[in-house]
């Protein structure tokens, strides 16, 4: 491949060439009335951080939305239980700036919010996103910077949403098996055994 790496963003560009005018002007600095209709929509986040260890791109998902709109240039992502790794809280404590892409199950378009972030722990904050008697721990504020939406080809190519496509969990590694690809001597058969019901009652 000598010869053929891209190492200038003169060669990028002249690569691929500007971006259209409408990719461009679909870019907000705040939610517009058809981005917070999105938002409100998806129930599946991923949130991508970056701190001295590295970056992180982490998977959230709640009940309804995953993320609530505060204003036009506000949104709280409720921090529910996880595997108390943290690394994207770490990451944002260390660098603010953060990356959201929101996923609505049948749907090509997403949205993207670019901004920053801050850990907030407010008892009356924490409280608005209780579950079952259960607040989260604390909450990301996420300031947008801007805001817009991705077009449906990535989503149209991978054919995510046809269920034709959809694979059969059983033909692929469990999660003991994955962990026991990395940690020779764990249990996988006991950890897969009680993974649903641990899940079950450590959801919230």
């Amino acid at each position: 491949m000598t010869g053929h790496t891209i190492t200038t963003l003169d060669q990028l560009t002249s690569l691929y060439g500007s971006p259209g005018d409408t990719s461009l002007k679909k870019v907000s600095d705040a939610l517009t009335p058809a981005y917070r209709r999105m938002i409100e929509a998806a129930p599946f986040i991923a949130l991508a951080s970056c701190g001295p260890e590295g970056l992180d791109c982490s998977p959230r998902g709640d009940r309804g939305a995953a993320v609530t709109v505060i204003d036009d240039r506000t949104v709280a992502i409720p921090d529910r239980r996880g595997n108390r790794r943290l690394d994207t809280l770490r990451n944002l404590v260390n660098d603010p700036r953060c990356a959201i892409l929101f996923l609505i199950p049948g749907v090509n378009e997403c949205i993207r919010i670019n901004g920053t972030a801050v850990l907030c722990t407010d008892p009356d904050l924490t409280a608005r996103f209780e579950v079952d008697g259960i607040p989260p721990t604390c909450v990301i504020l996420v300031t947008i910077n801007e805001v817009y939406f991705q077009c449906a080809r990535a989503l149209i190519r991978s054919g995510l949403w046809d269920p034709a496509l959809h694979r059969d969990r059983g033909s692929l590694p469990s999660a003991g098996e994955m962990t026991k690809s990395a940690f020779d001597a764990f249990d996988a058969i006991a950890y897969d055994a009680e993974l649903p019901d641990r899940q079950a009652r450590t959801l919230y």
